[in-house]
């Protein structure tokens, strides 16, 4: 290829980055060079006011450097070319071979690169933010290596290696159309929420960057592990360096707020473990043999009334990290209290996980209750959720509580989504995952900028502020923009395709119209809240003296929030690009729900766990599970009429789940 048919391919990457490196005005030193110049014994400065001149002094707007407009225009090109490498081309997309430790390397290096840490003197704070970044910066690229297979129905990049044979337990990770996409907003936040977080952190650097690094691989590796002790494994490792976040780098109550997240996980992990264990054993009287492995133990089918327990303990235990009302009170204090950068990583990442365990193993493993229970759930969506959430973020007086209660609100039409069970709803929902990672961790970051100068985030003390930080009200009304739904904006699409999945909804049943009804309201009070505190902060007289000389964004400012405002837009723009790569994958979920939910209502009795048979289940969907007994003797000799009704149902539900694909194609 000659240099100009580069030019002429990617001339739109090519202006983006030249845009992107000549937009910021002024030229010089950033005020963020003389970072390094601490010694390592500073302060956050959480809850204290006294502060704030001096420091707001130390954040003057100077211009950009040259290696910050190169940052920029990087940006900047790289966000075009990402749009025009996943835009579709019509044509049928080329196998390519699959690295199948790909995903080992992406959980394993965050987990080499804490423990190489640990051996970095602490004084070497250069070294240790640089080499952070680097390692995350690092496994960002890797994970767009996984962008590069078509997502077909089934498993990709799959890796299984035996760990504890006599117990069944094995290393066996995944990802599908599902789990792409959190696997990518994971390695994308991660950078930005590291690189924010060593512009205000100043003390204890060498922690810091073991707890960023430990708890991204934590996290990589719940949404892609497929046996549930490892994913259990992974479930906990979570808690840890979330819990020292807060508890170190914390604001005044951050003792309080740590203690309440460790107790409030725990207590539904504990549920979690008990319905593991039942599972596991149930399927060894079925099989005599012992797995932990998801695609194997999808196929028990328990006595109805452990059916409904296990369903709940593995549900409540999702429902607090969701969370969703009412074990939602751990969020708001967690969030108020913790650094900017353990906000962003907590909103963007650690709340999807419980929404996708959700979709993952609630549904998958317990499609019964699921589907039974789907219009009650759905209701506590949408009373507790979308308007209860609402209601609390409009009176909330801190905006980062008012930023807190919203994700209580935006989580719930995921759940939502979830629960109505419809191709469209768990794209919607899935592709929300995504948003609310995007626009609630830049209003997180948002509302770190201007803690960082006044140190308080009352809304009473601000107002007018456009008029001395008009870089910085343009960017929060975009943000807010996306957060309400505004068509363009990349929040617009997943509450649409949720709502029209909850109205199509037939889990739903006749409640569908009156949830579609409280979906919409929701998004009218989203845009109540949210637009009031925007009309508060930046509009109006500009009467509060300590306000009038703020600076405005920083280059270090500036380039944390670019990739997430730029994802708004292309989100917004060009969703086809994300909705294309998990629609297959949805579309299977979605009838294979359909199908193994009605066989498990007519195999499941009052005493007896059975096993599904195995061609209830695709062919893609058993990849990697686990060779086990044919479970024959555990629904009892003589079952031959049975065996004949359970097939024929599975007949009748195919063609229902076939009809249903149609549609949705």
């Amino acid at each position: 290829m000659s240099a100009l048919d580069l030019v002429t391919q990617y001339w739109p990457a090519l202006a983006a980055g030249v845009v992107g490196a000549i937009l910021p005005p002024g030229d010089g030193h950033g005020a963020d060079a003389g970072d390094d110049h601490h010694d390592g014994h500073g302060d956050d400065h959480h809850g204290d006011d006294h502060h704030g001149d001096e420091h707001g002094e130390a954040h003057a707007a100077a211009g950009y450097t040259p290696w910050q407009r190169a940052g920029l225009g990087l940006i900047a090109a790289l966000t075009v070319l990402f749009v025009q490498w996943l835009w579709p081309s019509g044509a049928a997309a080329e196998a390519t071979e699959e690295w199948s430790s790909l995903l080992n390397v992406l959980i394993g290096l965050p987990f080499v690169g804490a423990a190489a840490v640990l051996f970095v003197p602490r004084q070497l704070l250069s070294l240790l933010r640089g080499f952070t970044l680097v390692v995350l910066g690092a496994g960002f690229l890797a994970s767009l290596w996984l962008l590069t297979v078509p997502m077909t129905v089934g498993w990709h990049f799959q890796s299984i290696k035996e760990w504890i044979p006599t117990l069944g337990i094995r290393w066996h990770v995944a990802i599908d159309g599902i789990s792409l996409w959190l696997v990518l907003l994971t390695t994308f936040i991660a950078p930005i929420a590291a690189y924010a977080s060593f512009g205000s952190i100043k003390n204890r650097i060498k922690e810091l960057c073991f707890c960023l690094l430990f708890l991204q691989g934590a996290m990589l590796g719940a949404f892609v592990a497929l046996d549930l002790f490892l994913f259990f494994l992974f479930w906990e490792l979570m808690l840890v360096p979330m819990f020292v976040m807060i508890g170190i780098w914390g604001g005044v109550e951050k003792i309080k707020a740590a203690i309440k997240l460790f107790v409030y996980t725990m207590a539904g992990s504990m549920l979690m473990l008990a319905g593991i264990v039942y599972l596991v054993w149930a399927n060894q009287k079925l099989t005599g043999a012992y797995t932990f492995d998801y695609l194997a133990l999808s196929r028990v089918v328990l006595p109805r009334g452990a059916q409904m327990l296990c369903f709940w303990a593995f549900s409540i235990a999702f429902f607090i990290k969701v969370p969703m009302w009412p074990v939602h009170t751990w969020l708001p204090d967690a969030h108020v209290q913790a650094p900017t950068g353990g906000s962003v990583i907590l909103a963007a990442v650690m709340l999807k996980i419980g929404t996708y365990a959700y979709l993952r193993f609630s549904m998958g493993l317990f499609p019964g209750p699921a589907s039974s229970l789907a219009a009650n759930l759905a209701g506590i969506a949408i009373l507790g959720g979308v308007i209860y959430g609402a209601l609390v973020a409009w009176k909330q007086s801190d905006v980062k509580r008012l930023v807190a209660y919203s994700s209580v609100a935006h989580l719930g039409y995921v759940m939502l989504g979830l629960f109505g069970v419809t191709p469209s709803g768990i794209q919607g929902a899935v592709l929300q995952m995504v948003n609310h990672g995007v626009s609630t961790g830049a209003l997180f970051l948002l509302v770190g900028v201007i803690y960082d100068r006044r140190h308080t985030r009352e809304v009473s003390e601000f107002g007018g502020l456009a008029k001395v930080m008009p870089v910085y009200a343009t960017l929060f009304l975009i943000v807010t923009f996306a957060s309400v739904g505004v068509p363009g904006t990349n929040g617009f699409i997943g509450e649409f395709m949720i709502i029209m999945g909850t109205y199509a909804s037939e889990r739903l049943g006749t409640f569908s119209g009156i949830h579609t009804i409280g979906a919409a309201a929701g998004v009218i009070l989203a845009a109540v809240y949210m637009l009031s505190v925007v009309q508060k902060m930046f509009f109006g007289p500009l009467t509060n003296p300590k306000n009038k000389h703020l600076p405005d964004v920083t280059p270090r400012e500036g380039l944390a929030l670019a990739p997430l405002i730029l994802m708004v837009f292309v989100i917004g723009l060009f969703p086809a690009i994300f909705l294309d790569r998990m629609k297959e994958s949805v579309l299977s979920t979605y009838n294979q729900f359909k199908v193994v939910s009605g066989q498990a209502i007519l195999f499941a009795d009052e005493r007896n766990a059975k096993l599904l048979p195995e061609d209830t289940f695709s062919p893609a969907f058993l990849k990697g599970a686990p060779s086990l007994g044919s479970g024959e003797g555990a629904a009892g000799a003589g079952e031959d009429e049975q065996a004949q009704r359970d097939r024929g149902a599975r007949g009748a539900d195919g063609a229902l789940a076939a009809r249903a694909g149609e549609a949705a194609r």
